[in-house]
């Protein structure tokens, strides 16, 4: 009778277990991305056969058959060996289970997304081919995410690790595509409109096509958005990523999208009224898209600021710093482009148009980004005392006026290196002031973004410091003073934040005892050689104790008071 053989586990922080994750799950992935292309070539060509596109394509029917076939099986077969395992608790909690359907379920939404969207989009615009693969790709890809996502949601094999990423993803892809899709069709509406105010023509495809195939995009990522945000309960998720995904791109991408739009649409609009040397249709030609931009933008950062206020105090202050930040770049760079093109006009009366046209744009950076940045780091309320303490706050005054140094650095290297260039070149190529008027805009700019950033940490470190608790120095002070020890026991617990214990001497008790009932006449007087109880404590007394305790570090500090104004601090040892 044979015994029977028992295989020992691996031992406890073994890295066997983590390297076959990486192995099975790695390949896992490429077989089921190698299965759905191959799958989505073969329903292409079932969709669009008799046309141009596959008719003749053997080294593509290969592919996909080989692909289907035996990709197929092969991931068919790996998958229920991982399947099987996900029973154990530790399978579910691995970080392979958890980024492997995190990264199949983003690849196959974006895909079949994009498939389906393009699908939808050619048949609008009339397009004859090219709209069955795409199609296919599509519905391939949608399978394989309604496939991950019921592994997703399985009650008992669902991963334990980043469990809600998927629905932070989905909610981001759905956000972008979504935006994007509705500012393409606005601005497209807007420029027709326009057009039509200024008579040009316009030739190609009917306008209202352009606007439907991005009405599509636009409802498609709305579609996706609400599903995984409202649906799934994205919106609910107060996790560190849930939260990063809301500043990055619920606020700051919607800043940058209002921003840039606002400014545009300025421009566009003091071009008209001061600079009307370019046709008004050329001028015009931005103006759809940045109004679609600014409009759309600001509504999508109002809902995101409306959503942030719910989240912790760190998020509210990331949301805030982002939005300041924007509008401190808008401003400064506006700065640096007036001051650049004001330059070029004092030394230059008779300008050209490119220089008022810089100006103007200079303007309109300044008039948006400025108030963006006044409103919202309000540099005139002070910091509340728990906003000087966060590390968001710090990191970002840091980070403003070290990078501004940098850069006001660089330009005076630059600008020092074309004025000795113009002094040393013997071929005058332009006046001194064009050779250093973009950099001293720059340096301008930068200057005054560091002096003001650098101003206001050195602020709120002295704020700090001053709110901060004195170290607490000494434990016990053991006070020996006659005459009233109020004003001595207040000084020594705001110097050494000790608690202070109070020993009479014993000539104040002696006179104490002497002092005569009430309704007596008779007038007693302290015995020779004492000071008698009624000695009075010098007024500058508390001070000189303070100024005695100060920097004192001991475990208990004996101070002897008297006679008159004399302090005598003995430290002494533990008890």
């Amino acid at each position: 009778m044979t015994a029977a053989r028992t295989v020992p586990a691996p031992a406890a922080g073994s890295a066997q277990p983590a390297v076959r994750r990486l192995i099975v799950y790695t390949l896992l992935f490429a077989l089921v991305v190698v299965t759905a292309i191959g799958l989505s070539g073969l329903l292409g060509r079932v969709l669009g056969a008799g046309t141009v596109l596959v008719a003749g394509d053997v080294a593509g029917l290969a592919r996909s058959l080989a692909f289907t076939l035996i990709g197929g099986p092969m991931a068919a077969v790996l998958w229920w060996f991982v399947w099987r395992r996900l029973d154990d608790a530790v399978e579910r909690s691995s970080a392979g289970w958890g980024l492997y359907l995190t990264g199949m379920y983003a690849v196959s939404l974006i895909t079949s997304a994009t498939g389906l969207l393009s699908a939808l989009a050619a048949l609008i615009g009339g397009e004859r081919l090219g709209w069955q693969l795409a199609l296919s790709n599509g519905l391939v890809w949608a399978g394989v995410l309604a496939w991950h996502r019921w592994m997703w949601h399985h009650p008992r094999k669902s991963p334990s690790l980043i469990p809600d990423v998927p629905t932070v993803v989905g909610a981001v892809f759905g956000l972008i595509i979504g935006v994007g899709g509705t500012v393409t069709a606005l601005a497209n509406l807007l420029d027709t409109a326009i057009q039509g105010f200024t008579a040009s023509a316009s030739i190609g495809n009917p306008w209202w096509r352009f606007v439907l195939q991005s009405l599509a995009w636009g409802a498609g990522g709305a579609a996706i958005w609400w599903w995984h945000w409202i649906h799934d309960g994205g919106r609910r998720l107060k996790t560190d990523f849930a939260d990063v995904a809301l500043v990055v791109v619920g606020i700051l991408g919607t800043v940058l999208l209002t921003v840039g739009g606002s400014g545009t649409a300025l421009l566009v609009l003091l071009r008209l009224a001061f600079d009307r040397t370019d046709p008004v249709s050329e001028i015009l030609e931005p103006l759809g898209a940045a109004i679609a931009a600014g409009a759309v933008g600001s509504l999508v950062w109002a809902y995101h600021r409306i959503v942030s206020t719910g989240r912790s105090e760190t998020t509210r202050q990331s949301a805030k710093l982002v939005t300041s930040g924007v509008g401190l770049v808008a401003a400064a760079s506006g700065i640096g482009i007036v001051v650049n093109s004001v330059l070029s006009i004092a030394a230059t009366p008779l300008a050209g148009d490119g220089i008022r046209t810089l100006l103007l744009g200079g303007i309109s950076a300044l008039a948006v980004g400025g108030p963006l940045w006044w409103l919202t780091w309000k540099p005139w309320v002070p910091p509340e005392p728990t906003e000087l303490g966060r590390r968001g706050r710090r990191v970002y005054l840091i980070a403003v006026f070290g990078l501004s140094a940098v850069v006001a650095v660089i330009t005076l290297l630059v600008i020092g290196y074309r004025v000795f260039e113009f002094l040393l070149d013997d071929v005058s190529g332009g006046s001194l002031v064009d050779r250093i008027r973009a950099p001293l805009g720059l340096l301008v700019a930068t200057g005054l973004a560091a002096g003001y950033h650098f101003a206001v940490w050195r602020h709120d470190r002295s704020l700090t410091a001053a709110a901060a608790p004195r170290k607490r120095t000494v434990r016990k002070v053991i006070l020996v003073a006659s005459g009233d020890p109020e004003p001595l026991v207040r000084a020594a617990a705001e110097v050494t934040g000790a608690s202070v214990v109070v020993w009479r001497k014993a000539e104040a008790r002696k006179a104490e005892a002497r002092t005569p009932d009430a309704g007596t006449s008779e007038a007693l007087t302290p015995d020779a050689g004492t000071s008698g109880a009624a000695e009075a404590t010098p007024g500058d007394l508390p001070e000189r104790l303070a100024q005695a305790l100060e920097g004192v570090a001991a475990d208990r500090v004996l101070v002897v008071t008297g006679p008159g104004s004399r302090i005598e601090v003995i430290p002494l040892g533990s008890d």
